[in-house]
């Protein structure tokens, strides 16, 4: 993407006034995205952005600039910018011989999206629409959308590093609207990987297409969800937002820095069931969070957060984990070359337990049963959460009984993974996500498998 030696003078540039530490992050990104409403294409678009940033330290200061001119001189430039933005004195320190770092890729891509044509992409649109409106007359809106990038990145720093990653990822998703007697009730589905075109292979546009229809008029014979705590049941895939929200962030070492934390302090408690072992594992092949390596250039790794109830260590980005004297984790990640990295989740995840989901079921005397959770708000630094319920159902006498909908999962992130009493074995992951933090999305992925709470709080308007 840019000659190794201009590379090298950059951040010799940017060490000159006195830096004690400084990196460049160079980026090329491709895009495309195409949306049908209403059964008309409204968007399709496509673009590129390339560009770098430049990070250079001094003491607890740190200096940033980007630019999205790539020559020498663009380069020196942003870098003198950093370099001053830290305030750094007279000095000569300059950058290391550059040592590439080999990362494996996560998995192959086979059939890059910008080489299919757009008239293909489009025609999965159609599909999806007419795939939705076929199951029920009371579908009266579909919205489906496709979206393809390609992320190209290289990272080098003043320690001698030199990496890059080439990520692609694809995502097809499908929201409808139905109208009945209890007014317009919605339905979502969607899935996305780290992979090509060759996505529509395994998926079928179609049947994602019917499963948010089928959601969306399950709805409309929905019963107000009830109020007050009662056990819930969580099915696979469908709740892992839940940890990544109400226990992930909080496991973040920026988080915990801050003192906005309510983990600060407590590697080595027993902080959960014993049977709970969280998981963050950018290394997950085909998952939406995986990557080879970090926006810092640190190979993906598979940090185990909480291991039999016990909490292990952190997820820590590159200048937090120097400044403890140990490796970063592969968490630094930025939304883009106009950003400063900071630490973040990838694939956050429940392993699997030992139990058959419908005995976890069956011995649910009464309680909630949640398929699907939409989005909340979590206080990261008393684990206390909100969660809307996309799907849910009660459970009466060990059974799923009748849909429930308006209601909301209300509880504390410490609180519930002391308060599991049970996990099943049929894990896995849920719907592709963006996680937002300090202004920054960034693609990732969260997974479960069944589990039951012994008790949480249901905000419902059942009266």
């Amino acid at each position: 993407m840019i000659d190794e030696s201009v590379v090298s003078s950059t951040l010799s540039e940017a060490l000159r006034t006195g830096g004690e530490f400084a990196e460049i992050f160079v980026e090329d990104r491709r895009s495309s995205s195409a949306l049908l409403d209403d059964g008309k294409v409204e968007e399709l678009s496509s673009g590129r952005t390339r560009g770098a940033g430049i990070r250079v330290v001094v003491g607890e200061a740190t200096g940033f600039a980007h630019t999205s001119d790539l020559s020498e001189g663009g380069l020196a430039q942003a870098a003198r910018a950093a370099a001053a933005a830290a305030r750094g004195g007279s000095g000569q320190r300059r950058a290391a011989a550059l040592g590439r770092v080999e990362a494996p890729a996560p998995h192959e891509v086979e059939v890059l999206p910008e080489t299919v044509a757009k008239a293909a992409k489009v025609e999965l649109l159609g599909r999806a629409d007419e795939a939705a409106r076929s199951a029920g007359a009371a579908i009266s809106q579909v919205s489906a959308r496709y979206a393809d990038g390609r992320r190209r990145i290289l990272v080098a720093n003043s320690d001698g590093l030199l990496a890059g990653d080439d990520q692609v990822r694809t995502r097809f998703a499908v929201s409808c609207v139905a109208v009945g007697d209890t007014g317009m009730q919605t339905g979502f589905e969607s899935v996305g990987r780290p992979v090509g075109f060759e996505l529509f292979d395994e998926y079928e546009v179609d049947a994602l297409a019917r499963t948010a229809a089928h959601r969306a008029l399950t709805k409309l014979a929905a019963q107000p969800a009830p109020s007050g705590s009662m056990p819930v049941v969580i099915g696979p895939g469908g709740g892992g937002v839940l940890f990544h929200e109400a226990c992930g962030h909080g496991l973040e070492a920026d988080l915990v820095a801050k003192q906005a934390s309510v983990f600060r302090n407590r590697v080595g408690e027993q902080v959960a069931h014993p049977e709970v072992t969280l998981i963050d594992d950018g290394t997950m092949a085909r998952e939406w969070g995986a990557y080879a390596i970090d926006d810092e250039g640190r190979p993906a790794q598979r940090n185990v957060l909480i291991q039999n109830g016990v909490l292990t260590d952190y997820m820590w980005d590159l200048l937090r984990a120097r400044k403890e004297g140990r490796e970063s984790s592969g968490n630094g990640r930025r939304q883009s070359y106009q950003h400063l990295p900071m630490v973040r989740m990838t694939n956050t995840y429940l392993a699997n337990g030992a139990d058959d989901p419908a005995d976890i079921i069956a011995a649910t005397d009464r309680g909630v049963y949640v398929a699907h959770l939409g989005g909340g708000q979590v206080n990261t630094a008393t684990g206390d959460f909100v969660f809307g319920m996309n799907e849910a159902y009660l459970i009466e006498n060990g059974e799923i009984g009748p849909p429930i909908r308006e209601g909301n999962l209300i509880g504390n992130g410490p609180e519930v993974l002391s308060g599991i009493e049970v996990l099943g074995n049929d894990f896995a992951m849920g719907s592709p996500g963006t996680c937002g933090k300090d202004g920054q999305g960034v693609p990732v992925g969260d997974g479960t498998p069944t589990l039951r709470v012994a008790s949480m709080t249901i905000g419902g308007t059942a009266a």
